[in-house]
């Protein structure tokens, strides 16, 4: 079984449907013009930072020092998806947290110029824990949750396989 990790946190809270094709290695469209526009802002974007630092199961793209305080990054195209890119934060810091490093967190959105800071609590790490689980419940799941047509559903890169 694949274990939780940012991206299914990301997806979780967007599309649940996402969650299990992700988790079950159905590749979105990979010409997607969202995709490429992703992949274009995290292979030319923030060049002097540590990119693509792995730690247990997670990768996040941003890593520096500033001052004491250890601060990892996520680079996204838009704040569009705010909310589920600040999960997916919280949800690496967690993971940082539970392995005894404290650190900060910030979204970096380029094209908006635009960062916003993230700081994991109690109430994050308790919603995180509650979100694992389900994750791991559509993950078991023998089929995929039912489609839920929603706002994001019109640039979704996995649209065929709901609408095919």
């Amino acid at each position: 079984m694949l274990d939780v990790n940012g991206t299914l946190v990301w997806y979780y809270n967007i599309c649940k449907r996402e969650v299990y094709l992700m988790s079950h290695g159905i590749v979105p469209n990979q010409d997607d013009e969202n995709i490429e526009i992703g992949r274009f802002i995290h292979e030319n974007y923030y060049r002097r930072n540590e990119k693509e630092i792995r730690f247990g199961n997670v990768v996040f793209d941003i890593m520096y020092q500033s001052g004491s305080k250890l601060i990892i990054g996520e680079t996204k195209k838009s704040s569009k998806f705010l909310d589920a890119s600040k999960w997916q934060l919280l949800y690496y810091l967690k993971i940082l947290s539970d392995a005894g490093i404290e650190a900060k967190g910030v979204l970096q959105y380029p094209e908006e110029r635009r960062r916003v800071e993230v700081e994991l609590t109690e109430e994050n790490i308790k919603k995180l824990k509650e979100m694992e689980e389900e994750i791991k419940n559509i993950i078991e799941a023998p089929l995929p949750p039912k489609v839920e047509d929603c706002i994001y559903c019109k640039s979704c890169a996995y649209r065929e396989y709901c609408y095919a």
